[in-house]
């Protein structure tokens, strides 16, 4: 199994359940997910909520970030959101890209379409390894 596979396996019981995501494809380079969003996932405009959005792109950077690393898992260190085009329900599709990557850190972006290709938001955002605990540096008590 890949980090990608085990990702999207672990994430069913997490927040990537609850918040239906789908995975596409990816690997080292890009990732891509989707969503079918429903009315649970809109805001009171009836468009779909900043937050989901935001979530997606910030999933679907992670797991890209997570692969070029060849990593368990990395953190989120910066996130820039650009809110473009109001998303309606329906299927959303998710594209990630890595920019630049150097030592512990990696910088990635996404971006969100509907199934008309328009383009909904825009993110950018920096990820760092995360270092392991050991059983010197938990806390004890």
């Amino acid at each position: 199994m890949d980090i990608l596979d085990k990702m999207v396996e672990e994430g069913n019981e997490r927040f990537w359940g609850f918040l239906g995501c789908r995975y596409i494809k990816g690997d080292e380079k890009e990732v891509q997910i989707a969503l079918t969003a429903g009315e649970h996932h809109t805001n009171s405009m009836g468009i779909i909520h900043g937050g989901v959005l935001t979530s997606l792109m910030d999933q679907a950077m992670g797991m890209v970030a997570t692969a070029a690393m060849a990593v368990d898992s990395c953190v989120t260190t910066n996130l820039n959101v650009h809110f473009l085009a109001p998303m309606k329900q329906g299927e959303l599709m998710v594209t990630a890209t890595v920019l630049h990557q150097a030592g512990r850190s990696l910088t990635a972006q996404a971006e969100i379409r509907d199934v008309s290709g328009t383009l909904g938001c825009m993110a950018t955002a920096t990820f760092r390894v995360a270092r392991s605990k050991t059983p010197s540096t938990e806390s004890k008590g």
